[in-house]
């Protein structure tokens, strides 16, 4: 039988700080812990067999799965000394991710400056900055990657200014999943999952749950989805041939 063992190697530096050693406020403690809702009527044709559950993550405080790295992102930011009092969050984001940093921001007594596309929907600009946030727009013609230069150019201007989590690069992302959306998966199922989909963007979700689940049963199949091709874009979700690739993926997984 498979066990808990992470086989990834994770590099020394990157090691995952366990338990959490903040005491978090009672908002931030509502993270994660969704539940997992069956799909009775996906298809007409699908045999009875099947059954398909969604993970319910609009129940985070936040409103999206992005609730949990964000908060792993900063809380351990904070144990490790990178972020200190004084200094402000920054981050390109499509939406979610940056929503999740507003809250999280918010509660802990941090600023928080998001980079966003000018496309992104005005709900997540207006949920944003009613965290608090203050919201900067990139080109659209750019997308998300353009948001990722234009924070990369301010941060290298002005380091001690700013702690950036990089999520698109930053392990914590998926380790967020490793430890807590996956766990929950292969419990709500009682380890009978037999297939992983999910979207892809910065492919915390991907990596992290992917990675757990193998670990409990290796014949477990991950599915990534994004769209067709670059024109076919969807907010948050990554046409990886045609972007700059997560440093977090591994298309070997």
């Amino acid at each position: 039988m498979a066990t808990n063992t992470l086989s990834y190697q994770i590099p020394h530096i990157i090691q995952p700080i366990q338990p959490t050693h903040l005491r978090l406020p009672s908002i931030l403690q509502r993270i994660g812990d969704t539940p997992l809702l069956p799909l009775h009527h996906l298809a007409a044709d699908l045999p009875p067999a099947v059954k398909v559950f969604v993970k319910a993550e609009w129940f985070n405080p936040g409103g999206s799965v992005k609730d949990r790295p964000a908060l792993r992102m900063i809380e351990q930011a904070i144990l490790r000394g990178d972020l200190r009092p004084g200094m402000t969050i920054i981050d390109a984001t499509s939406g979610n991710t940056g929503i999740g940093y507003a809250l999280v921001g918010a509660a802990l007594g941090f600023p928080v400056t998001l980079v966003m596309p000018e496309s992104v929907s005005e709900e997540r600009k207006r949920i944003a900055r009613a965290y608090g946030a203050e919201v900067i727009l990139a080109p659209a013609s750019e997308g998300v990657d353009g948001a990722i230069r234009f924070v990369h150019d301010r941060v290298a201007r002005h380091p001690d200014r700013y702690y950036h989590p990089d999520q698109y690069n930053n392990p914590d992302n998926w380790l967020a999943h490793f430890h807590s959306t996956g766990p929950e998966i292969w419990r709500q199922t009682a380890g009978r999952i037999t297939h992983f989909v999910t979207a892809i963007g910065t492919t915390g979700t991907f990596m992290g749950v992917g990675r757990y689940l193998k670990e409990r049963n290796p014949d477990v199949q991950l599915i990534s989805v994004e769209p067709v091709d670059a024109a076919n874009s969807i907010e948050g979700v990554k046409h990886m041939a045609t972007s700059i690739v997560p440093g977090i993926f591994d298309p070997g997984l």
